[in-house]
């Protein structure tokens, strides 16, 4: 465990955006201007509250987060019902700024706050059968009005190997800019994955398992011939319908090129040395 923290848990209520307390600042930086807050609450793919980019500031302000729990199963020596507390609570709170690239072609630079993933899946004590971690998304169409609409396939689901899960720049993140996370950005807790496009860092998280096999992610089933299981940023790969090679900052009139793992290769290129990244994209 890295530390026990002096938080208050405000996320542990259903106010998103409440100031967090003590964390640890900077712990990962960039020499890059940060996106506005405004920007990054206001402009969201969120397709449980609604497919245009506004929708889910606009459908997502009375979601209700309290009393949340992440269900933990598969191949572990811990598996249970977890309180959002339960798995925070013992670890010290981090900021890193990352940056965070589309799959659309437009990218941000967000202060995020989090636990190491690392840390978490330490805590659970995944056995040698598990090879990958399996997510998925709360299912409410109740609290969440897009899943009334049947444009992918709900519940959403995501998943990573679990050296990827492990790897040191994984973030399960509960807030940004000081703050707890907002509700349109996937409150109370979702990944940050910054080397892979957005979609793969999953929001609102309710579980958590640890299996043998590649699990089944959402938008490769919904259509695998234009987002494969790993969706790493690659600019040499273009998406079916656009091109990868640029990306458009959010706030910028011209667009910038778009970097190989996000900028992070130093970091994760070594996850894929062996594997040919335009068959395995």
């Amino acid at each position: 465990m890295i530390g026990t923290t002096l938080l208050l848990n405000p996320w542990l209520t259903a106010g998103a955006s409440l100031r967090i307390g003590d964390y640890r600042k900077n712990v990962i930086t960039l020499d890059e201007e940060m996106t506005p807050e405004d920007d990054v609450t206001r402009y969201n793919n969120f397709y449980e509250f609604g497919t245009g980019k506004t929708d889910p500031a606009r459908y997502a302000k009375d979601f209700n987060t309290d009393d949340w729990k992440i269900t933990v199963g598969g191949e572990c020596e811990k598996p249970g019902e977890y309180s959002l507390e339960d798995l925070v609570r013992p670890f010290e709170i981090e900021e890193r700024v990352y940056r965070l690239r589309c799959v659309e072609a437009w990218s941000m630079v967000i202060p995020w706050l989090g636990v190491p993933l690392e840390s978490i899946i330490k805590s659970l004590q995944p056995t040698s059968k598990a090879k990958y971690v399996a997510f998925k998304t709360l299912h409410d169409p109740l609290r969440m009005p897009g899943q009334n609409r049947s444009v992918l396939r709900w519940p959403y689901r995501e998943g990573l190997r679990l050296d990827e899960a492990t790897n040191p720049l994984t973030l399960l993140a509960v807030g940004m800019y000081g703050k707890t996370m907002p509700n349109q950005n996937g409150a109370p807790v979702r990944l940050v994955i910054p080397w892979k496009y957005g979609f793969k860092s999953i929001k609102s998280i309710v579980s958590i398992d640890f299996v043998e096999q590649q699990p089944e992610t959402t938008w490769n089933i919904s259509n695998p011939r234009e987002y494969g299981f790993y969706s790493n940023v690659n600019p040499a790969v273009d998406h079916p319908r656009w091109s990868q090679k640029k990306e458009r900052r959010i706030g910028d009139i011209f667009k910038r090129k778009t970097l190989m793992f996000n900028g992070y290769g130093e970091e994760v290129a070594h996850l894929y040395n062996d594997m040919d990244l335009r068959a395995n994209y």
